[in-house]
């Protein structure tokens, strides 16, 4: 049996032996899908009120995903914590993960801020890589936010990361992802510089852009 197939069983059967041992791991994802649905709701209530205050959308749409099991595991692994639906709930706050593309940097502000006042939103930490961009010159707001989910005999605080960006950002960063994994070998220092200006010139036409928009409302 070659190397490839011994790994695919090793992590097959790791899997089922990992998934058996996390006690009610299955309702566990589901808490994170229901803090997926409870934040996505908060976000188009917000965006309903600002536009009817504003007569302005801030957010162009939303996206969401659940990590996968096999991503939690390897996750996991990388950090070098046990196993454990404990451990995971502490040291993972991304396992629920929600992207909010909005037309401008100003909204990108404006709607996290109104996400985190609200007095059943916890904010966890903020990263944030707009105003400090990763040296790839990669741009978004990140947030960890702990929200209560209302179950039938009980309350569990879920952590979710909330992502925000502009359409301009969405765009670098999606093609940059795609790129970024198109190759097996690095990437060659003269393309990571060329991409690095492509966000700094898609980042100027961002601000140029909401300026424009501010000066015609």
């Amino acid at each position: 049996m070659n190397n490839e197939n011994n790994i695919k069983i090793f992590e097959e059967t790791d899997l089922k032996t990992i998934e058996k041992s996390m006690q009610n791991f299955t309702s566990q994802m589901q808490l994170y899908q229901a803090v997926i649905k409870e934040v996505k709701t908060k976000l188009e209530i917000l965006n309903d009120e600002f536009n009817f205050n504003h007569k302005h959308n801030p957010i162009h749409h939303i996206e969401s995903r659940l990590k996968s099991p096999q991503s939690i595991v390897e996750k996991m692994r990388r950090k070098g914590v046990s196993l454990d639906i404990d451990t995971l709930k502490r040291e993972l706050n991304d396992v629920a993960g929600i992207r909010v593309i909005c037309k401008y940097v100003e909204d990108v502000y404006s709607i996290a801020e109104m996400l985190t006042s609200q007095s059943d939103v916890k904010l966890i930490c903020t990263r944030d890589y707009i105003r400090n961009p990763k040296d790839n010159g990669y741009r978004s707001l990140h947030i960890v936010v702990e929200v209560p989910i209302f179950l039938a005999n009980r309350v569990e605080n879920v952590r979710c990361e909330v992502q925000l960006r502009t359409i301009a950002m969405d765009f670098w960063a999606s093609l940059e992802h795609k790129l970024k994994y198109k190759t097996d070998s690095q990437i060659p220092e003269d393309i990571k510089i060329r991409l690095k200006e492509c966000a700094e010139a898609i980042a100027y036409i961002d601000s140029e852009m909401e300026q424009i928009h501010k000066e015609l409302s």
